[in-house]
């Protein structure tokens, strides 16, 4: 008989439940682009929907490691989140908050993201050829 996993969490004492706890509460507090998205419950096609650029636009940008400070805003912003960029130094934590006012930024002029096109408002997937 197979043994069920409430039984199996039983099992722990509260010392154990206490450090993992922490440990998930810790993993909550830093994850990848994707990863946020995700547990947002929001797919790249509905992201992309939002900002107005393809879906591959925005599989580029969770990939990358250096993306313009108005593109990781417009990003967070699209999930319904507001970007904070903090300074963390040993006896303080200082928000930085130069970059709160800064414009939308041209989709065109940052490589990270391309807009939509035609065949992308279409549906037509041109990332896959056609098998006959």
């Amino acid at each position: 008989m197979a043994t069920k996993w409430r039984d199996i969490r039983r099992q722990h004492s509260p010392e154990v439940e206490a450090r993992i706890a922490a440990e998930v509460k810790d993993a909550l507090r830093v994850m990848r682009l994707y990863q946020l998205r995700e547990a947002r419950s929001l797919t790249q096609v509905n992201l992309a929907k939002i900002l107005e650029v393809n879906q591959g636009a925005v599989s580029r940008l969770e990939k990358r490691t250096d993306v313009y400070v108005s593109t990781l805003r417009s990003y967070i912003e699209a999930m319904g989140g507001q970007l904070q960029i903090r300074a963390v130094f040993p006896d303080a934590v200082v928000e930085i908050d130069q970059f709160g006012h800064l414009p939308a930024l041209d989709p065109s002029l940052d490589p990270s993201v391309e807009p939509e096109t035609e065949a992308d408002r279409s549906g037509i997937d041109v990332t896959q050829p056609e098998h006959v």
